[in-house]
């Protein structure tokens, strides 16, 4: 069979952040209970101008070319922060990325698995199509409020995927385990502009869903495996349960994984939570800092939504993986970014774009390099580049 998997990386973080330190400080609690107990060194902040849409389009043009637009036959958009309940964000980045006219575009739902579910959808359709290509785009906006428990997990950004035939960076296996439960640890009702989380029996939730999927795998050729990442400590919550009730035989493959982990949580301490792209925000920051990893290696990839469904899926690193990953020149795209006084943070929290059917531009002095929101008019909205 063909391969087929990952063969091109994009990310888009925003250009804010906090630093959590300073945040602790005006919340009155201790720092480490940010940098140590919940592994956050910074949280992205997203203004009027970033939403869901800029920050998808901002993260695919990095890596599509001419030949990658006409093979496009599919643009799968997954992320739970939608601001419209009908019209698909996939549509707009159609348009944004110049996409040849015949290809589908659609949104993909089910909290934070919305983008493992776009890359299975995906790799099949290529393995049917080797010569054609799909867009995945994950991009969120998590939000819970100030002063709210789970304010420290916030975050925003965007990962592009683009899945082919013959892939550089990951090739994906046809075989997965899944695993769902209807559960209430999370759920953003569509009246409501924040989500509800119940955090204790949530991470206990992302556990025992974690226990179960290792229960149906194979295992042992897993060189490393990463996690999605609400917070980088839960990753590391996970394996340690897991370690309770492993078989012994599986001991020193475990002891690799942590060996890897540390590399895995590198980004999304530094950017936070991102909901559907925080797993492959992990991915990426597992193979751009990892010196050891080599082609041919298997990673083990554990995405979580809840509500709650799993799945793991591996994937045989590729030949170039690594000549992929340096061109997206991560540390520029990092260092470009600013940090934001806790009231100017706050104050970006409570802007809201009005609610009319007049002309609103988005003119500010947060307005960012490429992609961005220009205006509403009568409840459309307006990018431009």
């Amino acid at each position: 069979m063909i391969k087929v998997g990952i063969d091109k990386i994009g990310a888009y973080i925003p250009k804010h952040y906090v630093e959590m330190t300073e945040l602790a400080k005006a919340r009155n609690i201790d720092p480490n209970k940010l940098t140590i107990g919940i592994g956050q060194d910074r949280m992205a902040v997203p203004t009027l101008c970033e939403d869901i849409v800029t920050m998808a389009a901002n993260a695919a043009l990095q890596i599509l070319d001419d030949s990658d637009k006409a093979a496009i036959d599919q643009i799968i958009f997954a992320t739970e922060s939608s601001f419209d309940f009908s019209k698909a964000a996939a549509t707009y980045l159609h348009e944004l990325l110049e996409i040849q006219p015949y290809a589908k575009a659609y949104e993909l739902k089910q909290a934070c698995y919305g983008t493992t579910a776009g890359v299975q959808i995906a790799a099949d359709y290529v393995r049917l199509r080797p010569n054609r290509k799909v867009l995945v785009i994950a991009s969120d906006i998590a939000r819970y409020g100030l002063n709210t428990p789970g304010e420290a997990t916030q975050g925003a950004g965007a990962i592009a995927l683009l899945i082919s035939a013959n892939p550089r960076i990951l090739a994906l296996d046809l075989e997965s385990v899944s695993y769902t439960t209807n559960q209430y640890d999370f759920w953003r009702p569509s009246y409501s502009s924040v989500a509800f989380v119940d955090g204790k029996f949530s991470t206990e939730l992302y556990q025992d869903c974690f226990k179960q999927v290792m229960k149906q795998a194979n295992l042992q050729d897993l060189t490393a495996l990463v996690f999605h990442l609400p917070f980088s400590k839960m990753g590391k919550k996970a394996l340690d349960a897991y370690k309770e009730v492993a078989p012994s035989e599986l001991a020193s493959v475990i002891e690799q994984w942590e060996a890897h982990y540390g590399n895995s949580i590198l980004l999304g301490r530094q950017v936070g939570n991102i909901y559907t792209g925080s797993l492959y925000l992990s991915l990426l920051s597992l193979l751009w800092h990892s010196d050891e990893l080599e082609a041919g290696q298997r990673i083990g990839l554990f995405s979580y939504g809840s509500g709650a469904v799993a799945e793991l899926f591996c994937g045989e690193l590729q030949s170039d993986y690594k000549a992929q990953i340096a061109q997206m020149d991560l540390a520029t795209h990092l260092n470009r970014r600013v940090a934001l006084p806790i009231a100017e943070y706050e104050a970006i929290f409570e802007q809201k774009l009005p609610v009319s059917d007049e002309v609103i531009r988005i003119d500010d002095a947060y307005t960012v390099d490429g992609v961005h929101l220009a205006c509403i008019d009568a409840h459309r909205r307006y990018y431009t580049k």
